[in-house]
């Protein structure tokens, strides 16, 4: 069974109005204890986010007006940023966004892919943020009960015959036999690819080596 956001993320949805001022920015991520906020506009549809980053270039960042010719545009973006003082002039833009019924597992990689530690949840039909997905959300299905894990871990398995299963902190030992060494190859990564799954310990002993490789004859 595939972990949905919906099962995981928190409802509560952190965002302020594209008019909201610098100040209010820095309370709200101070209040719900976060490093960004979701910009949404009057009908609660994401327009974009605002980062911890984005607040920190009014600091480090000394120039606010002069612009050199030379400059990237990365680096333009960066001044009229440290220049800002709302919502909408901070933002970047669009938001990155998943619905309830994204996978974790296809967050988790939109995470790690565009280094970002929290997205806003949509519902697919209005557009409207109805959530927030934290990392440390996604982090849950690492906590699953044992009894839960290994329900899933047997319905992934092509053939439910009699393996035994232990779970220890998330670690999986399967054992058992079957005919040939792919066979058990296949089962582990079976079992490595449920959610929840730290490692996978694998004591299923084959009865024959379909891959070794038979050199060919001269």
């Amino acid at each position: 069974m595939s972990i949905e956001v919906k099962d995981v993320m928190g409802r509560v949805a952190i965002a302020v109005s594209a008019d909201a001022s610098f100040a209010d920015i820095v309370a709200a991520m101070k209040r719900y204890a976060v490093g960004a906020v979701t910009v949404i506009d009057a009908d609660r549809r994401p327009m974009g986010v605002v980062s911890e980053d984005d607040l920190l270039l009014k600091e480090i960042d000394p120039v606010r007006h002069s612009v050199s010719m030379f400059e990237s545009r990365r680096q333009r973006r960066e001044h009229e940023k440290a220049a800002a003082v709302t919502a909408s002039q901070l933002m970047t833009s669009p938001a990155i966004t998943v619905t309830p019924r994204t996978s974790v597992r296809d967050a988790a990689l939109l995470m790690h892919a565009k280094r970002i530690k929290q997205l806003p949840v949509i519902d697919p039909v209005t557009g409207r943020v109805v959530g927030t997905l934290h990392q440390r959300d996604v982090l849950r299905v690492f906590t699953r009960p044992a009894a839960e894990l290994e329900a899933d871990i047997r319905a992934a398995l092509s053939d439910p015959g009699p393996f035994s299963i232990e779970i220890d902190a998330g670690v999986v030992t399967i054992g058992g036999r079957v005919q040939r060494r792919s066979q058990a190859i296949a089962l582990t990564e079976a079992v490595r690819a449920v959610e929840g799954v730290v490692d996978v310990v694998c004591e299923v002993v084959s009865g024959n080596d379909d891959l070794i490789v038979v050199p060919p004859l001269m």
